[in-house]
């Protein structure tokens, strides 16, 4: 990788390489740069160096080349210059655009060009072959071929981009706009699959924001401005994925929403709220919750009559009638009848789950009331009004379906306000943030209740009824479809019917015709029959049982309980244990990964940077090389057809180089710019002579046309001047007319004008007063506010300062502690120096004292062997030994060395046999005193000086005596 001493270099580097057409060699060369350590303050230098790079990043679909100089700009300009940041991102999302923008323009000419080629085929030969080939079409060959690469870079832009940014505060703006360029792109170009990710991908940013509380730059939801912009980007995700018609997708937008106002406890803004509703309304539409529809349809009632002033009695009436018919549309049966008590249960979960995103409060009076239930709902309509808003077909409607009693006419009464109803709706013009409101949607799921009145009505009137007739009296539906409109009521208790088909009739009956009295009668009677003999023979010892079970009932209950509530807790931390180890597991194995993968990228990296600088310096040598031969040729070419034009010879036979060429071509180039010099000053003469003697026969003529110009002119100037006096008389006496006309109403407009004047001052008046008085509450809360701020100022200084001072105290008390240990160790080392000092005076004492007794030693031993070679060979000097021995023993000196009593016998006792190894004979078999020597006392065995201690092994003993050696000469040193 080069390096540069400038940022600058880098830049003037890149751009040279991007002239000769070496582009990723410049992508590289600015990627080292930006990578760098040795660049991380900012300049503006690397703002324009960041440019330069997106822009190569760009052209050449680079994604992973982009987000990497991305985050290392991010790491330099995060806590200098954001704004720089910012500028660069939007610089490189605005270049992805607008490449994409031209791949699908080019696409797009590319398919009409085709499309043009030939008028008279329908399609071209290859077109054909290509398509029996490939089997797609040419527009689906060129969106692959040029679209579809560069819609991949932008969705990968927008990726990088989002996660560049999702942890910076000072770039939330930023986000949410890029979140919204993506929803946009999503919904242009209908990509679901990638609307899918976008939304998990933004989901997973906020959960990581929740769950990593303690980053340095992570943004605050509790802000009003980041709450916004993020309620924004959901609100703008929720409504696209309405229209992608992502009606999962939508739901879970909802539920971000609903989590994200309970996550910052603050309801946003109206007409969000508005928006909220009116999509879960179609959310539940879609998904057939009838009963959850008609909940949010009345808080988007209630959401619109309290806060949209501008909400006209149309709308109103529009929107109260939605709310009614949905409520109606609602089954008059819940489906709880024949479930299991894991379904019962679930289904309450879920109403408590639908009332807490409908956001929907219940009257707590009836403890055992169910959180959503159509009876409530309607309960609702009555109480909040919405009737009473509703259109008059509407409440004819409501009326006949819930309060009459009309089992033949029924069907007939309701067709004609069906037909009615189906005719209203359309777009609310006060209510922008409201869908467009069709009342004809409910028109199916009304006929649906219609049946099912009619039908409980007629069973509770006729037990029979002939098929034709119950098709007569419904006419919304055939047999069939009311066959099994009834099936399904009778199967959750809403009707007792039965078809007989053979007979062509139908009977009814009532709801405990086929339920448990008939079916339950065996154990009807055994009840009864157990009740009577009850009676005849009442148990003795039922009361004194009873009595034994109630005390020790309360105990058993109770320490089922604690026992249940024990062994819960035991598995919540049990799954809490589970989970940890699984999330410590998955963090060991995404650390190992990346370690490993980072090692082969590394390697990777290494071998293709010296593949690349390989080819890269072969490839400049070949291109060098032909570019020489190029030019050479071109020139040898030009210089032919010069010479063939010229009518010369042309150049052959000889060796022509490209300095030679060049030569010529030059001198050539030379003499022909010559040459036509001399031809334009020719003919510029030329030209000189013919315009002068034109402009002299013209001028005669010029001045007569000029003459009859201006008669023309006047003539004219007269009859326009006397049309603007005609139509001027005419415009005046039109103006007098109508002055007389309207100067009738002068004393009424007068009275009108004053009247409005007084109003709207005695307005301005009173609106001024409110201003003033809201101007100054607001001083004094800012007033109360900036005592406050000072208030805390004052005292996180004062805080702060204490806290100062007691740093400085403990540093001053270390530093004294410090100092003192320092000079208590260097009294210590001096200390420690002086016995060493004095322990080596005393040894040197010591060995000048043994130097002198040595000394005298040997003298004496020296006179006893005068006469050496009287003794035999391999004799010992006993004598000389012993007296010596003797001597040393008999004549112990301070500070000598004494043997124990011990080694004193032993010394004293006669010598060993082996003569060669105490030393009395020589040891190279020469002859005796030549280079023996002695000791006092026998022999040790190496171990046994090892064993003497450290000290003596050391030769510091501590009687401050020293082993005493004897020797035939002076000991070396």
């Amino acid at each position: 990788m080069a390096t540069f001493a400038k940022p600058e270099n880098a830049l003037k580097r890149a751009e040279e390489l991007i002239n000769v057409g070496q582009k990723l060699d410049a992508l590289q060369a600015l990627h080292g740069l930006i990578t760098s350590k040795r660049y991380r303050a900012w300049q503006k230098t690397l703002e324009r160096i960041m440019f330069k790079y997106v822009e190569l990043c760009v052209d050449m679909r680079k994604g992973r080349f982009a987000k990497d100089g991305l985050i290392q700009y991010r790491i330099v300009c995060q806590q200098v210059n954001v704004s720089s940041l910012e500028e660069v991102i939007k610089h490189f999302m605005h270049l992805s655009t607008e490449k994409a923008e031209q791949a699908r323009s080019q696409a797009q000419a590319l398919e009409e060009a085709l499309d043009v080629d030939d008028l008279e085929a329908d399609k071209r030969p290859e077109d054909l072959m290509l398509s029996y080939v490939s089997g797609e079409k040419g527009k689906d060959r060129s969106d692959r071929e040029l679209v579809t690469p560069w819609f991949k870079f932008l969705w990968e832009t927008y990726r990088t981009v989002l996660e560049i940014l999702r942890n910076n505060s000072k770039l939330e703006a930023l986000y949410a706009m890029t979140a919204h360029r993506a929803f946009q792109f999503c919904k242009q170009y209908k990509r679901t699959t990638e609307f899918r990710r976008l939304c998990e991908i933004i989901r997973n940013h906020l959960a990581n924001l929740n769950k990593y509380r303690d980053q340095r730059d992570r943004p605050d939801l509790s802000s009003p401005e980041s709450l916004q912009l993020y309620l924004d980007t959901r609100f703008e995700q929720l409504k696209i994925a309405t229209e992608l018609e992502l009606w999962q997708e939508a739901f879970r937008s909802i539920e971000d929403i609903h989590g994200l106002m309970c996550m910052v406890k603050k309801t946003p803004k109206p007409s969000l709220m508005v928006v909220y509703y009116a999509k879960l309304t179609e959310v539940f539409w879609i998904s057939s919750s009838h009963l959850y529809h008609a909940y949010a349809w009345i808080k988007l009632f209630t959401l619109q009559k309290s806060f949209n002033k501008n909400l006209s009695q149309k709308d109103l009436q529009l929107i109260a009638s939605s709310v009614v018919l949905a409520a109606l549309a609602v089954a008059p049966y819940d489906h709880k009848r024949g479930a299991s008590h894991l379904e019962l249960e679930n289904e309450k979960e879920r109403n408590l789950k639908m009332a807490n995103l409908i956001e929907f409060n219940l009257d707590p009076k009836s403890e055992n009331r169910e959180p959503l239930s159509r009876s409530s709902l309607l309960s609702e309509l009555v109480s909040k009004g919405v009737m009473s808003c509703a259109t008059q077909e509407v409440k004819d409607l409501f009326h006949l379906l819930e309060h009459e009693f009309l089992p033949l006419d029924l069907a007939a009464k309701t067709q004609p306000l069906l037909s009615k109803i189906s005719k209203l709706g359309g777009k609310l013009a006060s209510a922008s943030s409201v869908p467009e409101v069709q009342l004809s949607q409910y028109v199916p799921a009304i006929e649906k209740l219609a049946t099912l009145r009619l039908l409980q009505q007629v069973s509770q009137v006729y037990q029979t009824m002939t098929i034709e007739r119950l098709s007569q009296i419904i006419p919304f539906f055939d047999f069939t479809t009311v066959e099994k409109i009834s099936v399904d009521a009778a199967e959750h208790n809403f009707l007792a019917m039965k078809v007989d088909h053979m007979k062509n009739i139908t009977v009814f009956g009532n709801l405990g015709l086929e339920s448990d009295d008939l079916r339950d009668q065996l154990t009807t009677l055994a009840e009864s029959l157990n009740k009577a003999r009850s009676m005849i023979y009442p148990p003795a010892q039922k009361s004194s049982k009873l009595g034994e079970i109630l005390p020790s009932l309360g105990e058993i209950v109770e320490k089922e309980h604690k026992r249940l509530l024990a062994r819960k807790s035991i598995i919540e931390k049990r799954k809490e244990e589970q989970e940890r180890q699984l999330l410590e597991k998955e963090r060991e194995e995404e650390s190992k990964r990346l370690k490993l993968q980072k090692i082969t990228e590394e390697a990777e990296q290494k071998r293709l940077a010296a593949e690349y600088e390989q080819r890269k310096n072969q490839r400049i040598l070949r291109e060098i090389e032909e570019r020489e031969l190029e030019e050479a040729r071109a020139l040898l070419e030009e210089a032919e057809k010069h010479s063939k034009r010229k009518g010369k010879k042309p150049i052959l036979g000889e060796k022509v180089t490209k300095q030679t060429l060049m030569e010529r071509a030059l001198s050539e180039q030379l003499r022909e710019r010559q040459e036509m010099e001399k031809k334009l000053q020719k003919l510029a003469k030329t030209m000189d002579y013919l315009e002068r003697a034109k402009r002299e026969e013209e001028a005669s003529l010029i001045e007569a046309a000029y003459q009859r110009r201006l008669v023309e002119e006047k003539l004219l100037h007269e009859c326009e001047q006397q049309q603007d006096v005609e139509q001027s008389r005419q415009r005046h006496e039109g103006d007098l007319m109508e002055k007389g006309r309207l100067s009738r109403m002068l004393k009424n407009k007068e009275e009108f004008q004053d009247k409005m004047t007084k109003s709207r001052e005695a307005e301005f008046v009173r609106r001024r007063e409110e201003r003033e008085q809201r101007i100054n509450q607001k001083i004094r809360a800012r007033k109360r506010e900036r005592e406050a701020q000072r208030k805390k100022i004052f005292y996180v200084m004062h805080e702060e300062e204490r806290l100062k001072k007691l740093r400085e105290e403990e540093e001053a008390r270390k530093q004294e502690e410090a100092d003192r240990r320092r000079r208590e160790e260097a009294d210590h080392q001096a200390k420690l120096d002086e016995i060493a000092e004095k322990q080596r005076q005393r040894e040197r004492e010591l060995e000048e004292k043994e130097r002198l007794r040595r000394e005298a030693l040997l003298g004496r031993s020296t006179d006893g062997l005068s006469r050496p070679s009287v003794l035999p060979a391999g004799s010992r000097p006993e004598p000389v030994a012993a007296a010596a021995t003797a001597t040393a023993t008999a004549a112990p000196t301070p500070g000598k060395y004494v043997p124990p009593k011990f080694r004193r016998a032993e010394s004293s006792g006669q010598a060993p046999a082996d003569p060669d190894r105490w030393g009395g004979g020589s040891r190279q078999g020469g002859p005796p005193g030549t280079d023996s020597w002695s000791r006092s006392g026998p022999r040790q065995s190496p171990d046994s000086w090892s064993r003497a201690g450290p000290r003596q092994a050391s030769g510091d003993f501590s009687g401050g005596s020293r082993p005493t050696w004897s020797s035939s000469r002076p000991r070396e040193r």
